[in-house]
């Protein structure tokens, strides 16, 4: 069994932001597996899915970013997983804009939900699916630039990074870390 974490924040008034890159890839994989976010637990929205490498949970945190960690820590340790089972997609400044890579272990590079995974999970070692958003214009903070909304005109670029996420993920949980990051981190986006 594997475990799927989105991170993002809850509310409408996060959708559509580059912070929240994590929950649409979380819904696009739950869509493409026909599976619902049905359950509460852990302070989170669970979906309950199937592929060829078997069953997994889709997780998104409902608990703000920040403490993104506190359910990611809790599903684990109720289905007894180990951070090898464990695959979070979020947002990544370092990687250019609509660009998806997947790598194992590294840093938090000041990303606060990797920060709490990291803490509650014990561990940096779990395969990670980056949504590359882009650094922000050099006047804008940081933080302002990951709560910001994708502009409207990028819609086409948004959505197929979602779905070029979903597919990095998928391929993460069926064939594993190292076959999807040869796939994935060599694809450059249609925008390139």
């Amino acid at each position: 069994m594997k475990l799927l974490v989105g991170l993002g924040n809850p509310g409408p008034e996060y959708a559509r932001t580059r912070h929240n890159v994590g929950f649409l890839v979380a819904d696009e994989v739950a869509r493409m597996a026909g599976a619902g976010f049905t359950l509460r637990k852990f302070g989170a929205e669970i979906a309950e899915a199937a592929t060829g490498g078997g069953k997994f949970w889709i997780v998104k945190p409902q608990t703000y970013m920040n403490h993104s960690g506190e359910a990611v820590g809790a599903a684990m340790r109720f289905w007894k997983l180990d951070v090898a089972d464990l695959v979070v997609v979020h947002d990544d400044l370092e990687l250019d804009s609509f660009r998806v890579q997947v790598k194992v272990g590294g840093g938090h590079a000041g990303h606060n939900g990797l920060k709490s995974v990291n803490a509650h999970v014990g561990s940096p070692d779990y395969a990670r699916v980056r949504v590359g958003v882009g650094r922000p214009p050099a006047q804008l903070d940081p933080a302002d630039w990951v709560l910001g909304r994708f502009a409207r005109a990028d819609d086409r670029e948004v959505l197929d990074v979602v779905e070029r996420g979903a597919a990095a993920a998928r391929a993460v949980l069926v064939d594993g870390a190292a076959k999807a990051m040869n796939e994935f981190n060599r694809r450059k986006s249609p925008a390139e």
